[in-house]
């Protein structure tokens, strides 16, 4: 006897089966989102591209004027709001390159005070031109430093009570060789003057503060010193007389017009834009002495010193006239082989400062 099959057993394990895939595909599908959702805690949170700033930059334009002339020198422009004055002078010195930023000095205003290198650009803007007052430190030094020894010797000179004793002044005849070093002392000094304002163009640059007080310690003091002896109710006047004085002093202004002679070339060559040879002698005789030495300028302030001491056979002017030999020499050096590397063949037969010595 045959038994029967039930009709519906395949198609209730086609059912069950179907149930099971379907089950299986629901459970995959849980699990590859389940790991898409890791995936996406572990990356992160996913940031927006930031978007692009459009920031304008507001630049200055620095208008240097001379504080003297009132005259427009340059213009620095685009200067970032967050330059300092420091920056300022360097980019002035890269449009003017004779004026060294150690050398400059800029005010905000005419009268005022000289603007410190860390002061910020920004904090003096009113709009975007700033007018700055140039001065020239470099002069202003030498002009401090020459015009302290022409007052100095004067006071020394007309014999003040608190420095001398009044009777002892009125006692004692001043002897001719006391005038004459007061004119030629005032003449040396005042030379040097005029030529910082009219002659001497500055190329290196200065640290105006501590130069000056060295400057001025240097000179000032030595001419006090000098002037206390030479101006002395009992100063002694040289031993050979008359002869002594007029050959020393004749020695004197020859030296003193020959360094004023040898600056004014120099001075000249460097406004003509002449570089590229060394200075020549011309018609002038006394600048012949360009065919000896590369210094000339040096071995006439020399000279003048040495002539001075001759002149007035003192003590402090002869320690003076020692110590500004050496300092010329180390600085005709220093020129020397400045000049060599310049200008070799016209300089290689020449001595720096003393013909044929040194």
């Amino acid at each position: 006897m045959l038994k029967r099959q039930n009709p519906g057993t395949p198609e209730r394990s086609r059912d069950l089966t179907a149930d099971g895939g379907a089950l299986s595909m629901s459970h995959n599908d849980s699990r590859s989102f389940f790991n898409l959702s890791q995936l996406v805690l572990s990356a992160g949170q996913i940031k927006p591209s930031p978007a692009l700033k459009h920031s304008k930059i507001t630049y200055f334009e620095v208008e240097i004027v001379d504080v003297q002339s009132k005259k427009q020198i340059c213009i620095v422009d685009k200067v970032p709001p967050a330059s300092t004055i420091l920056d300022v002078k360097h980019k002035f010195h890269k449009a003017c390159p004779q004026w060294y930023p150690s050398r400059v000095g800029l005010q905000l205003e005419r009268n005022g005070p000289f603007l410190k290198d860390s002061t910020s650009i920004q904090s003096l803007a009113v709009s975007s031109i700033i007018t700055l007052y140039f001065t020239d430190l470099g002069q202003q030094f030498f002009l401090t430093e020459y015009t302290g020894p022409l007052l100095i010797y004067l006071l020394f000179y007309i014999r003040l009570s608190t420095i001398y004793d009044q009777v002892e002044s009125r006692k004692n005849f001043r002897h001719p060789v006391v005038h004459l070093a007061c004119f030629c002392h005032c003449l040396h000094y005042i030379r040097h003057l005029l030529e910082t304002l009219f002659v001497h163009k500055f190329s290196e640059g200065h640290t105006p503060l501590k130069n000056m007080i060295k400057g001025c310690a240097f000179y000032w003091g030595f001419t006090s010193w000098i002037a206390y002896y030479i101006n002395h109710p009992r100063y002694t006047p040289p031993s050979f007389g008359h002869k002594q004085v007029s050959y020393a002093a004749l020695a004197f202004l020859m030296c003193e017009a020959g360094n004023h002679f040898i600056n004014v070339a120099l001075a000249h060559q460097t406004n003509s834009g002449n570089r590229t040879c060394f200075p020549s002698p011309t018609y002038n005789p006394f600048t012949w002495l360009f065919l000896l030495v590369s210094c000339p300028n040096y071995t006439y302030e020399a000279g003048s010193w040495i002539s001075f001491t001759v002149m007035t056979q003192t003590l402090p002017v002869g320690i003076f006239a020692f110590l500004m030999v050496i300092q010329m020499s180390l600085w005709a050096q220093k020129k020397h082989k400045l000049y060599l590397k310049r200008f070799y063949p016209e300089v290689r037969r020449k001595a720096a400062m003393i013909p044929i010595i040194f």
